[in-house]
């Protein structure tokens, strides 16, 4: 893959992780509001799913912007935002300006969704932890053998 290309994809991550960050570290920051929120959608278990919501959106987002077990940080954070979206930014119950912009809501989620499937689908790119961790321990593998070679 050309350089610029890598670029491109680090670029691509960083933008993505950016909203999970903020919004996870947020969530810490404004506890009680969130929770407040959350009980006026109707939502049961608050303490818990505000701590599991924290720990998808800042463990997703740092997993994304490292490229540190990215797949799996990607589809955590798409599976996240199903009943996130579906519950936050139900804009069919709405109307007027209020649908408009629940509505604007809901599909920028799915926008996210998307970038997250295409992580999910093709990787973390070659600036990222993920390929340097596998040439490392193909390195590693590959010196085994020199190691007992020179041992004999």
């Amino acid at each position: 893959m050309n350089e610029a290309k890598s670029y491109l994809w680090l670029f691509g991550r960083i933008l993505l992780s950016q909203i999970f960050l903020l919004s996870g570290v947020m969530k810490i920051f404004n506890w009680s509001q969130t929770a407040e929120y959350m009980a006026s959608e109707g939502m049961v278990a608050i303490p818990f799913f505000l701590f599991m919501a924290i720990l998808c959106e800042i463990g997703g987002g740092l997993s994304i912007l490292l490229g540190f077990k990215a797949r799996l940080g990607a589809l955590v954070l798409a599976l996240f935002l199903i009943p996130v979206t579906l519950v936050f930014h139900h804009f069919w119950t709405y109307e007027g300006m209020a649908m408009q912009n629940q509505m604007q809501h809901f599909l920028k989620n799915l926008t996210i969704m998307g970038g997250l499937w295409t992580i999910v689908a093709v990787g973390s790119g070659p600036l990222s932890v993920d390929p340097a961790a596998r040439r490392a321990l193909a390195y590693e593998r590959a010196e085994e053998p020199l190691a007992e070679a020179l041992a004999r």
